[in-house]
Parts: C-alpha cells; sequence; structure tokens
C-alpha cells in the first residue's frame, strides 16, 4: 500500500483549538509558548512562534478544531487529494486563514477534521525559543478504525503499535514523514484531543523550557521522561483550558524499519517510571 502522506513529506503546521474563551486562551499560549499574539477577525486568535502556529476560536474547552497538515510541495498536495477521492473520503473546504484556496479539508472516523495545504514559509524573523509544533495525538475509543483510516485511506506510515493483554490495540503512532509520529491515537472513553507537541530538539532546551514554565509559576504535570514508542524526552504541562503540551526532544526519525509492537503498560510510556495511562 502506497504511503502517499508520507511521500508527500506532510507535517503539522497548525492547529486551531476552540475554548469558551480564545481571547484568554491566546494569551496563555502567547507567554508560556513563547508567540505572538494577533487577533482575527471572527472571534479568532493566532498565536506564532518559530515554526510553531495554533489557532484558537470559540467553542467548548478541550475541543480540536481542526489539525493543519502542510505538503512540501504542490504535487504531495495533489497527490492526497487524489488518494482521499479515490478512498470516497468527502471533500470539505478547509477552514484555515493559514493555507491558500487549494487547501482541503476530510473528517476521521470520529469527527476530527484534518485540513492539508501546501507548505507556508515563516514570516521573517520570528522570535522565541526553539520548539516547531510536531505533533497531535487524539482520544478514540475504536483505535483500530483511526489507524485504518489514516494509513489506508491517506497513506500514513504505522510506526508502533500498544497492546493490551488480550490483543487490543490501545495505542497507535503514525507518521507523515520520517519523524516517529506526526499523529497518535490512544483508546480511551471519549474522544477528542489528547495531546499536541513541540519539538525542542535537544536535551538541553528541554531544562529551558522547563526553567521558563517554572519563572511563570507554571507546573510540570509529568516528567521529565522518556518515552518507549518514538524513544524521546519529554516534559507535559496543562493550559488554563485544561489541554496537555508536551514539549519533546530527541524523537526518533524513521527511513525503513518494520513496525514495532508494545506491551500496554506503564513503562511503555515511561522507561523511567510514571506514566499517564489513558486506558
Amino acid at each position: 500500500m502506497s504511503q502517499t502522506a508520507v511521500c508527500a513529506g506532510a507535517y503539522l503546521h497548525h492547529l486551531q483549538l476552540q475554548s469558551p474563551d480564545p481571547a484568554k486562551l491566546a494569551g496563555f499560549y502567547g507567554r508560556a509558548i513563547d508567540m505572538q499574539i494577533e487577533e482575527l477577525s471572527g472571534d479568532r486568535w493566532l498565536c506564532r512562534g518559530p515554526s510553531r502556529r495554533i489557532l484558537f476560536a470559540r467553542g467548548p474547552a478541550k475541543a480540536l478544531g481542526f489539525a493543519a497538515f502542510a505538503c512540501r510541495d504542490q504535487d504531495g498536495l495533489d497527490a492526497l487529494r487524489a488518494r482521499a477521492l479515490d478512498r470516497r473520503l468527502l471533500i470539505e473546504a478547509s477552514p484555515s486563514p493559514l493555507f491558500g484556496e487549494d487547501a482541503f479539508a476530510v473528517r476521521d472516523p470520529d469527527d476530527n477534521m484534518i485540513v492539508f495545504g501546501a507548505a507556508v514559509g515563516e514570516p521573517d524573523g520570528v522570535p522565541g525559543l526553539r520548539a516547531p509544533l510536531q505533533h497531535v495525538t487524539i482520544a478514540s475509543e475504536n483505535v483500530a478504525a483511526i489507524e485504518a483510516f489514516y494509513a489506508g485511506a491517506l497513506g500514513f506510515a504505522v510506526s508502533d503499535r500498544v497492546r493490551n493483554q488480550q490483543g487490543d490495540l490501545t495505542t497507535c503512532f503514525l507518521r507523515s514523514n520520517h519523524e516517529h509520529h506526526t499523529l497518535g491515537c490512544f483508546r480511551r472513553a471519549g474522544k477528542g484531543l489528547d495531546h499536541h507537541s513541540y519539538e525542542a530538539g535537544d536535551w538541553t532546551l528541554i531544562r529551558d523550557w522547563s526553567d521558563r514554565f517554572g519563572s511563570l509559576g507554571i507546573p510540570l504535570m509529568w516528567g521529565p521522561g522518556r518515552h518507549g514508542p518514538g524513544n524521546n524526552l519529554f516534559v507535559f504541562i496543562q493550559d488554563i483550558d485544561g489541554n496537555w503540551i508536551e514539549i519533546s526532544a530527541e524523537l526518533e526519525v524513521i527511513h525503513d524499519r518494520s513496525v514495532q509492537e508494545w506491551p500496554h503498560e506503564p513503562r511503555t510510556l515511561n522507561l523511567w517510571g510514571h506514566a499517564i495511562m489513558r486506558s
């Protein structure tokens, strides 16, 4: 099966988070995640830092408006659209103000909206600590259906799976380029956003981000730790709406290896100790 999303070099370009008070939530991200804040039309806000962009719109707390992936070129975007049409997916207009008119959207089995567009360059001189937006993770009661959609309908590649003692799939990590995962799914009651992550690059920047959070009075809710799948170092914080934010470093880069299977146990999620288990 062709890996259309991987061939397109798709990467997580931006997210839209919903909030009862999008202006207040944007203010938190501006301070905590070191981004510039811009008010857009339609009661929507944009926070922008180096290689990271988050939109905020009015809606229920802890809800994902959409996740937007950029393809490296027009050929990749066209190939993804063709694959979606071939799989008889419903193509919707892109709701993102950060992509052009050639962008399009589809919905996964849990009704999460995923947008694809052409890569957009950064404005000159965007300041801030290094940490590009890197992956989004969703919760679902049917991880197998989510995997089938992203791998089967869109051509993401599966990097790792987690199964419980009964053999049920509890977690799946999928990639749309050579990074271990750009999208993940945990089995959990309910559905929607689990967390989103920024890739700091190396351990010293994890330290610098943790120092920043400490100076702002924002406690770490989990970590430092090291995940099994992906082998990345991490810390987690929580925003004022209750969304989980990960700062990650040294995520595995995959060029050619088989899918690995992991047991559903705390050590899989954190090789160093305590883990937040979703199911």
